[in-house]
């Protein structure tokens, strides 16, 4: 079987500032649609991803900022993260989990971008490890994504 992961609903509240939010982060836009009052899709694409995000007006239930722990891959977390501050985007500063396993940055579902989150340590890797270094950001309605700095993939990936 031959799958990917091609599109993420998020939910949001206003869509014009969510709209004006990821494209001030970078994302590409690539569709802006309506089919009535009800009905609106706002469909971007993180730079470099072969996944999208789409969100609008009559899309999901779900409530605004409810979708948490997005990950954007990246081969420099530093600089993408210093991307991103540049863009206005409040972007937590560097860390890693003090276990080296997976980090710990979630509180009740919703993703820490303060540097409070359980088992987090200040800073990149310290061997600067594959999957081992984050940075987080929310949009404006709460949703959550993890910025991970890959440079080795794992086999098979």
């Amino acid at each position: 079987m031959d799958v990917k992961l091609e599109l993420i609903v998020l939910p949001v509240s206003d869509v014009d500032r969510a709209k004006a939010f990821y494209e001030a982060a970078g994302f590409r836009l690539d569709l802006d649609a309506t089919a009535g009052p009800e009905w609106r899709a706002v469909h971007l694409t993180p730079p470099g991803s072969e996944c999208s995000i789409i969100f609008g007006k009559g899309l999901t239930s779900a409530p605004p900022g409810s979708v948490q722990g997005l990950y954007l891959v990246a081969p420099d977390v530093e600089a993408v993260r210093a991307e991103f501050a540049g863009r206005g985007v409040e972007v937590s500063e560097v860390f890693h989990d003090a276990g080296g396993i997976f980090f710990h940055g979630h509180d009740n579902g919703r993703v820490v971008h303060d540097g409070q989150g359980q088992g987090r340590e200040d800073g990149p890797h310290p061997d600067r490890a594959s999957y081992g270094s984050y940075a987080t950001f929310s949009d404006p309605d709460g949703n959550g994504w993890v910025i991970q700095e890959v440079t080795k993939r794992a086999p098979g990936r």
